[in-house]
């Protein structure tokens, strides 16, 4: 297995600036953005020291083929794909506000859920609900975007209230985050899967245009079930077996580590495999197409800069 990529410093010909992300590095370059996906992997909003090998390659693809999948829906800011790792595409100012759309009751809606709470972001819950409940309709459940430290819950009320779009803006946006998920829930569904729940992000171009930024439907922004036994599993009370990275968060709440410190307890070798393995899984489930891992032993950080400075070559 090829060593992990846990971050990136390029120097590419019209860079203004870089930003580390927590998953992604962000190359601004001239007029345009490169997203460039690492190893790395998050949860609890803490960076783990460790990476999951062949993650960001997963992530950059899937998100690829999700864009062009829903781009007659809402335009998108994907220019070229120029490496496995790498996408370029338009610069745009990003709204501070994370678009959540849940079909189930799942994840910190389950943890909320379970500790009292029966308001979701505005959306009021009746007694009785079960852990992986299916909702009548999917809910919106916007978070703030936070440049440090913890995502918070925000009604879309106060979305506009704090002017993190107007009304307009949030109309739009909604009505984009609706339609999108109807869209990745038929396509996960034609591949034997359940669209859980996803997060999407929009920008603003300098004209007003509003575009889907960063990634679509991944297992790092999204979760699934397998839909062949998800009612069995439900009926039963059991767990549901699923593709995202929702049971790194429940190995890490076995260690009793909820994101508390800034460190994570280390990733045995054979679980590293394991999630990485998941991660490969998800893309050849939802894509329908084979991974192809890099070469062994391949420098994939030199691959990267040669593409990326051959496509801007070509700009």
């Amino acid at each position: 297995m090829n060593s992990a990529i846990i971050g990136t410093d390029f120097k590419f010909p019209g860079q203004s600036s870089v930003y580390h992300g927590k998953v992604r590095d962000v190359y601004t370059i001239a007029d345009k953005i490169l997203l460039v996906a690492t190893d790395r992997i998050s949860a609890f909003d803490v960076v783990s020291k460790q990476g999951i090998p062949y993650k960001g390659q997963v992530l950059n693809q899937i998100a690829a083929h999700q864009l062009e999948q829903t781009k007659d829906i809402v335009p998108n800011w994907v220019e070229s794909v120029p490496d496995p790792n790498a996408t370029l595409g338009k610069k745009a100012e990003v709204f501070k506000v994370e678009v959540i759309v849940r079909g189930y009751l799942v994840g910190s809606a389950w943890r909320s859920y379970q500790a009292g709470s029966r308001n979701l972001c505005g959306n009021k819950l009746p007694d009785g609900m079960r852990e992986n409940q299916k909702f009548d309709t999917p809910l919106l459940t916007p978070t703030t975007k936070a440049d440090e430290g913890h995502d918070e819950d925000i009604t879309g009320e106060n979305v506009v209230a704090q002017s993190l779009t107007t009304a307009e803006e949030w109309s739009k946006i909604t009505d984009y985050a609706f339609k999108l998920f109807a869209r990745g829930t038929e396509l996960a569904a034609k591949n034997g899967l359940i669209l859980v729940d996803t997060k999407y992000e929009f920008g603003k171009l300098a004209g007003g245009e509003i575009i889907l930024v960063d990634e679509v439907h991944t297992p790092d922004s999204s979760r699934f079930f397998y839909a062949d036994d998800y009612q069995k599993r439900f009926e039963q009370g059991e767990g549901q077996k699923q593709l995202s990275k929702e049971f790194v968060r429940d190995w890490l709440l076995k260690q009793g580590y909820k994101g508390e410190t800034p460190v994570w307890p280390d990733m045995p070798d054979e679980f590293i495999t394991e999630v990485s393995s998941r991660y490969i899984e998800l893309y050849e489930k939802f894509t329908g197409k084979r991974f192809i891992k890099p070469a062994e032993n391949e420098d994939i950080n030199s691959r990267i800069e040669h593409n990326v400075i051959k496509a801007l070559e070509k700009l």
